[in-house]
């Protein structure tokens, strides 16, 4: 379990599943808007209580998309998620996160939010009609593609969903567990466990998404 060479086998192989847009290479007028799915914010009552909306472990999913929503102020941006609890309680992470745009000065006229997802299916089927109706087209009025944020090891399932509605995305991956060397001679038990849990997660998300036709 803490030897981080076994884990990170099979994780670093989820997280390069999907090429990196060259972000550099892109215009304004090549992208239809920008997505960022939910996971990184703790909304819930403590935010409710509190006032303050806390970003955790995939706080990258948050910075990126504050990059690129300032880079490109005139598209359009979307951020999806309710909770990912099974009794949710308090504001949902699309709340805050408009808390956070609000905070942070960001361009509230173009932002977008979807408010009742609880997993990945549900984050692009509830976006998908704003997406057809508030994404740029191009000369043909076929959609342009939207950036996806979300963490690298989440995202071949992402784009796969996206991919089975018809949606055209450019894969923006964040929150890297694992670099591109192997650890071969680190040990963490800690380390060990969340990458694991991240590896299953994704293996048992990946298969119960293909087996009800998702994917």
């Amino acid at each position: 379990m803490g030897w981080l060479l076994a884990s990170e086998v099979f994780l670093r192989t989820i997280e390069n599943a999907v090429i990196k847009t060259e972000l550099s290479k892109l215009s304004n007028n090549d992208i239809g808007g920008i997505i960022i799915l939910g996971g990184a914010i703790s909304g819930g009552d403590i935010a409710a209580d509190r006032g303050e909306v806390s970003i955790h472990a995939s706080a990258e999913r948050i910075t990126k998309a504050f990059e690129l929503i300032r880079k490109n102020p005139t598209l359009p941006y979307i951020f999806s998620g309710y909770s990912g609890r099974i009794t949710p309680r308090g504001i949902s992470e699309a709340d805050a996160f408009k808390q956070l745009v609000r905070e942070q000065a960001l361009n509230e006229e173009k932002a977008l939010y979807e408010n009742q997802s609880r997993n990945t299916y549900e984050n692009v089927l509830y976006m998908k009609l704003m997406i057809e109706e508030f994404g740029a087209k191009d000369a043909s009025n076929q959609l342009k593609p939207w950036l996806l944020i979300t963490s690298a090891s989440h995202m071949y399932r992402s784009t796969k969903i996206f991919q089975k509605q018809g949606l055209p995305v450019l894969p923006v991956p964040v929150d890297y567990q694992t670099a591109n060397t192997l650890q071969w001679t680190s040990f963490n038990l800690l380390d060990g466990a969340q990458n694991w849990h991240d590896v299953v997660h994704e293996l048992v998300g990946l298969l119960a998404y293909w087996v009800t036709g998702k994917i």
